[in-house]
């Protein structure tokens, strides 16, 4: 548990025992795992929340690479496209060796 052994439990009892008396110490062993419930369940929902929160943040990158990788590609098609595709300035003149339109 706590790195506890059997002996130091002991000890720890009989201590408590002493101290509390043998009338009150039922009622103190039941209020200490009352109280050590309620701490294993808060400490499960911040838990819980952190990991809600952490794969929210995860999804959220993901769709922001996918996003970005869809907006690259599309610029690269587009960039492709203006390449191959001569200037309309270029379909004005005449092609080399042919006379001169008067």
């Amino acid at each position: 548990m706590f790195g506890i052994g059997m002996p130091e439990l002991i000890v720890i009892a009989v201590i408590a025992l002493l101290v509390v008396g043998p009338k009150k110490l039922p009622d103190l062993a039941k209020t200490l795992g009352k109280g050590l419930s309620e701490f294993r369940k808060a400490t499960d929902e911040v838990t819980d929340n952190l990991k809600q929160t952490l794969k929210a943040e995860e999804v959220k990158e993901e769709v922001d690479g996918i996003k970005d990788s869809l907006l690259h590609a599309n610029n690269n098609g587009q960039e492709a496209h203006d390449q191959s595709s001569p200037p309309s300035e270029n379909k004005e003149t005449p092609p080399p060796g042919s006379a001169p339109k008067t």
